[in-house]
């Protein structure tokens, strides 16, 4: 710990900043984050899918939609542990896919981080059923794919780093939409609502634990992301 805060001090990484700074602008301002919240949608609904096949359960399709919201589908139990895994794992899917990519970042595997980006987007397109879905999957593999063929290694490390930055921060800009949906009683069958219902948990505390999970994954991702090699 002691050597990493001392490379964070002697970094000098004006670039990680300035990326960490230009995420930041693109979550906060309404006209960048609509379009570009596809992108948390994506990592969100592939999370939900990912546990569903590992919990046994049967995954019988991932829909996108233009209002940037999502719904995955699979078979099994209407209850138990596979259901709950199921639902309480896309939020922390965006977050723990920027924190990998961070990690990814700061070991100069920048070019790993975009490539399994898009191994994941393939996967992700042989589920998904409706038009748009498709679309969106297919755009963001194309600009992933383009700054991974035609970018300089710089401008990679830059891209990747973006990307990681947007995925944790923007992690969290979901939970605060959905906790006003929630108090204006417009989200009954969001993941918290549903796993409340299954576990007799409250679905705010759900959404406490996804923000706690949120947060430290946003605060141990911009340090390692702090720590990449210069550009």
């Amino acid at each position: 710990m002691r050597n990493a805060t001392a490379r964070l001090l002697d970094s000098g990484n004006v670039a990680a900043l300035i990326a960490g700074v230009i995420a930041l602008v693109l979550v906060l301002n309404r006209s960048t984050w609509l379009p570009l919240r596809n992108v948390v949608t994506i990592a969100h609904e592939g999370g939900h899918a990912v546990v569903a096949l590992l919990s046994g359960r049967k995954l019988n399709g991932i829909r996108l939609h233009s209002d940037t919201s999502g719904l995955t589908v699979s078979t099994g139990r209407s209850h138990g542990p596979g259901m709950v895994f199921t639902l309480l794992a896309g939020y922390p899917a965006v977050s723990l896919l920027g924190l990998g990519g961070a990690w990814l970042v700061t070991s100069d595997r920048e070019r790993w981080m975009l490539w399994g980006c898009i191994a994941l987007l393939v996967l992700m397109l042989l589920a998904v059923r409706n038009a748009y879905g498709v679309l969106s999957v297919l755009v963001t593999g194309g600009a992933l794919g383009a700054v991974s063929w035609l970018a300089s290694p710089s401008w990679q490390a830059l891209c990747a780093a973006l990307l990681c930055w947007f995925l944790l921060i923007g992690g969290l800009r979901p939970l605060s939409e959905l906790g006003r949906k929630r108090r204006r009683g417009r989200a009954g069958d969001s993941d918290a609502d549903q796993l409340a219902r299954l576990t007799g948990v409250a679905g705010g505390a759900w959404m406490f634990l996804w923000f706690l999970f949120g947060l430290a994954s946003l605060l141990l991702g911009g340090f390692w992301l702090l720590l990449m090699p210069q550009v």
